[in-house]
């Protein structure tokens, strides 16, 4: 979704990277949702939206923001999104996730408690390795 390869984003998280340049550090900025005067982004794609499209990066499949917000409501995990489901789990910003699940809250009238009971409980069965989920 960055435009940045594999090796490159590899090389970001383990703070390896020497040089990332001015147009991709910008361009990696807007797609997380942050001006380079670190400003929220006015009229995004959406949490749930952009939360699915960084879920579906390494797939042929896009997860369906729908389905996801309906698997976080009632707390089964459909087998055709689990690995998109995974993924999200273990690389999406925290921050998307927040918020994802504040709009399905609110879209859905179900308690973000709720609803990340159930995020909680697809970690482990997933064997996420993100701390954040211990």
């Amino acid at each position: 979704m960055s435009g940045l390869s594999r090796a490159t984003i590899n090389q970001l998280e383990t703070g390896s990277l020497v040089d990332l340049g001015a147009a991709k550090l910008i361009a990696l900025l807007d797609l997380i949702g942050i001006n380079l005067d670190a400003g929220e982004r006015k009229g995004d794609l959406g949490a749930l939206r952009s939360v699915s499209l960084s879920a579906s990066v390494s797939y042929k499949a896009l997860l369906d923001p729908a389905a996801f917000a309906a698997a976080m409501v009632n707390g089964e995990l459909p087998k055709g999104i689990t690995p998109h489901v995974a993924t999200l789990l273990d690389e999406a910003p925290m921050s998307l996730i927040v918020a994802a699940v504040e709009e399905v809250a609110s879209a859905s009238s179900t308690s973000p408690k709720q609803l990340w009971k159930h995020l909680f409980h697809w970690a482990k069965d997933l064997q996420s390795p993100r701390s954040v989920w211990a």
